[in-house]
């Protein structure tokens, strides 16, 4: 148990915390609320800064016979046209070093709004109109813009991959019931508030340093160096904060950082690029929509015997990052679920639309939503609750190994499941929603209970490191510096916390610092629910370094052992005296002790094979499970989200207020993913929704008045900062919840042996389109 001291400390197993485990706001929460948190497009410009817009190609397929640009170059306020001829190293940005991903297109078309071309002029407003002065010649080809037309002709980015456990086609057929069914489960734009953005200023000896809205800093550093044919060590990738990312600026901040970088080396002037909000969602890749091509076998109590699910994924022209998503959505197919007998198989599929990347969850939604569907159309042909065929399916004890071959060994799945029904009093709210089905022909209600089991660690091993430089200066005041960074999500509150506690000093002697390559190199990005886990530890790391020699020294000069030397409360307690925190750094310094270090980290344990598809890719499983109850017109399709309630585990909590933050903001994100937000394309290629008029993210108003949050007691069974668990993506999949409770309110209308045909999202279009399909099977 966690509880809070009559002083305001956390005290847990016996400990007492000062800074950690306390409910501390944001570092940069007023200066949000204020306007004042400064962003790419907020720093002062240099002088001579220019302003980049880039041209993107009108067609999705093709190839550039042509290329006019002399109208641009005439324009107003234009300084510089710059094309692929103008790129001194590579033009290639691809993550995955697959040479299949051009900074600027230089002859094949892959996408509509593929850039081509760059405008470079005084103002932003002179470079974007001057764009459409352009004129393109394309040989222009039919371009195959969804999955189905990539299937059909084989259109592939990368072989396609399996994991499969025991003989799944012989469990099927001796199973004594069989369903199957294609799900489509739809994509989602990130929608971050701060676009992409980047600011390039020209440094003396060929150097450039770019102030870039990223998550990954050193993969911009490299992108940028390769592009200008420059090592590491002549570009500098900063970023303090970003306005959003949520997996969008993991690598895709790449590009824009490169092209104002090439700007910049091209005019010999700094170089601001940013993009505008339909070029944004035009131009950037978004969360891999995916059609599920499921059979399952089960018996009459609802235990499934045998499962296969074929993932068939768009992820664009390139492959980006979709070895690691789509792998990611074959290792959660069983969610919480044991399944002796079992395939997930994937076809990652190439099509002429923007290249797809991480978003929050990063293939794991996508794997696990596609189960709990085929869960609720089991229940629904058994009449039997899912809750109850949820549980006779979970993960039992902590013996039982995935169908890639890791333990369970953390497992509470259970433990989770049952609290979330007794918190939610769901027996007797399943009961009351029976009531109002019966006595309602318009209006009807569902309810769900679905779980999470997400496993928390990158799945590309190498990446599972993290660096940090912390600096105690003579007056007892800390810098502190670190790869990871700040999105909005708590990770720089949440490390400052972990070193002011090592010190055992408030929090507001610790400075947060912007994360620069220039301090702290090789780092891996902020994403993977995986930032505090890495950057506190190596935080940690560092800071206990430091404390050590301050302790060696204060034992020689008070004559006592270092190990009787303890920190606290801004104090130094050594052989019965009491020095301060910031005169014992003074002394130390005169001392001539070392008062700054380095630390580094990598997470223990893990290992992948992704040959022999075995191994440990995961350090552990953070778990959750939602209950969601919504109410559905079933003459306009519309629904509302009448109420939430959540058991979530995130370890022993560092931050409680930050965590909790991050578990209702996921929640609504995913929310919006499974009920309003929907891309679509035309027969061309061209996105059709690409501004906040024709795509809806979730608002205030969505959000269910009655919205319960509770953290699970429990504590990381693993080796992680001081108990605590990952938190950032696996409250996203909890609002898998209430797409379960919509199916079920659709379920209501039909008999048990018709199969509910409704996709994701669930627009109004989507759930009128099952029900009218319920009804023209009951004529």
């Amino acid at each position: 148990m966690t509880s809070a001291g009559s002083d305001g400390a956390a005290v847990g197993n016996g400990q007492t915390y000062r800074t950690i485990r306390r409910p501390i706001t944001h570092d940069s929460a007023e200066k949000h609320v204020q306007g004042a948190a400064h962003y790419v497009d907020d720093v002062p410009e240099p002088a001579g800064t220019l302003h980049v817009a880039v041209g993107g190609a009108p067609v999705a397929a093709g190839r550039i016979r042509a290329l006019g640009l002399d109208a641009v170059r005439a324009a107003p306020g234009v300084v510089a046209v710059v094309t692929a001829a103008d790129i001194p190293g590579h033009n290639e940005i691809s993550p995955a070093g697959a040479d299949d991903e051009r900074l600027l297109a230089d002859s094949d078309i892959a996408f509509h709004g593929q850039p081509v071309f760059l405008v470079v002029a005084t103002s932003r407003d002179a470079a974007r109109r001057s764009v459409g002065l352009a004129t393109f010649d394309i040989e222009e080809t039919e371009p195959l813009v969804d999955v189905v037309q990539a299937a059909a002709v084989g259109s592939r980015v990368m072989d396609d991959f399996d994991i499969v456990r025991g003989d799944p086609e012989a469990a099927l057929k001796a199973a004594p019931r069989q369903l199957s069914g294609t799900f489509e489960i739809g994509g989602q734009e990130h929608f971050y508030l701060e676009g992409q953005a980047a600011l390039a200023t020209p440094l003396e000896d060929g150097d450039m340093h770019v102030l870039t809205s990223t998550q990954h800093p050193s993969e911009v550093q490299k992108i940028i160096a390769e592009v200008l044919d420059r090592p590491l060590n002549a570009v500098t990738a900063e970023v303090r904060r970003m306005g959003g990312a949520f997996g969008g600026k993991e690598s895709q901040a790449s590009q824009w950082a490169a092209l104002a970088a090439l700007a910049a080396q091209v005019t010999k002037r700094p170089c601001k690029l940013r993009l505008d909000r339909d070029d944004d969602m035009v131009m950037t890749g978004k969360r891999h929509d995916f059609a599920a091509e499921w059979r399952v076998g089960f018996d009459d109590h609802g235990q499934l015997n045998a499962l296969s699910t074929d993932y068939l994924a768009r992820c664009g022209h390139s492959i980006d990052l979709s070895i690691g998503v789509v792998d990611r959505a074959l290792f959660h197919a069983d969610n919480a679920y044991y399944f002796k007998d079992i395939a997930a198989l994937s076809k990652r599929l190439k099509t002429n639309t923007v290249s797809n990347t991480a978003f929050r969850g990063f293939g794991g939604p996508q794997g696990i939503l596609a189960t709990e569907q085929v869960i609720d159309q089991v229940a629904h042909a058994l009449s039997m609750d899912p809750i109850d065929v949820r549980l006779r399916n979970v993960y039992t004890g902590e013996d039982q190994t995935t169908h890639y071959g890791m333990r369970v060994f953390d497992n509470i799945a259970p433990d989770v499941l049952e609290h979330t029904i007794a918190v939610s009093d769901y027996r007797r709210r399943r009961e009351a929603v029976g009531r109002f089905n019966t006595d309602n022909a318009i209006l009807r209600k569902g309810i769900a209970i679905t779980p999470v089991k997400f496993g928390i660690s990158f799945t590309k091993t190498d990446l599972n490191q993290a660096g940090a430089l912390v600096h105690v200066y003579s007056d007892g005041s800390v810098h502190l510096n670190h790869g990871g960074t700040e999105m909005g999500q708590g990770l720089f509150v949440k490390v400052a916390q972990v070193v002011a506690e090592v010190f055992g000093i408030d929090l507001e002697h610790v400075k947060i610092t912007a994360t620069t390559t220039g301090k702290v190199p090789n780092t891996g990005p902020t994403a993977a629910s995986a930032g505090t886990d890495l950057n506190a530890m190596a935080a940690r790391a560092a800071a206990e370094q430091i404390r050590r020699r301050l302790a060696e020294f204060a034992g020689d000069l008070y004559e006592a052992a270092p190990e009787d030397v303890s920190f606290r409360d801004n104090q130094v307690f050594v052989a019965n005296k009491t020095i301060s925190f910031a005169d014992l750094a003074a002394d130390a310094c005169r001392g001539r002790v070392s008062l700054s270090s380095t630390g580094f980290y990598k997470t223990p344990k893990i290992h992948w094979d992704r040959e022999k598809v075995r191994g440990r890719p995961f350090y552990y499983f953070a778990y959750g499970a939602a209950c969601s109850e919504v109410t559905l017109d079933t003459m306009t399709g519309e629904m509302r989200v009448d109420r939430v309630d959540i058991v979530h585990d995130v370890g022993k909590s560092l931050n409680p207020a930050i965590d909790i933050g991050q578990i209702e903001g996921g929640f609504v994100q995913g929310m919006g993913w499974l009920t309003t937000e929907e891309l679509v394309w035309d027969a061309r290629g061209r996105l059709m929704t690409h501004a906040p008029s024709t795509y809806k993210i979730p608002t205030a108003s969505d959000v269910p008045a009655d919205f319960n949050v509770h953290l699970f007691e429990n504590i990381n069974r693993e080796e992680a900062v001081y108990g605590s668990k990952a938190v950032g993506e696996p409250p996203l999949m909890l609002a898998i919840s209430v797409f379960s409770a919509i199916f079920d309110a659709v379920a209501s209308l039909a008999a048990p042996s018709s199969k509910i045909h409704l996709n994701a999202p669930a627009t109004p279009e989507s759930v009128l389109k099952a029900i009218s399909e319920i009804s023209e099977l009951a004529a």
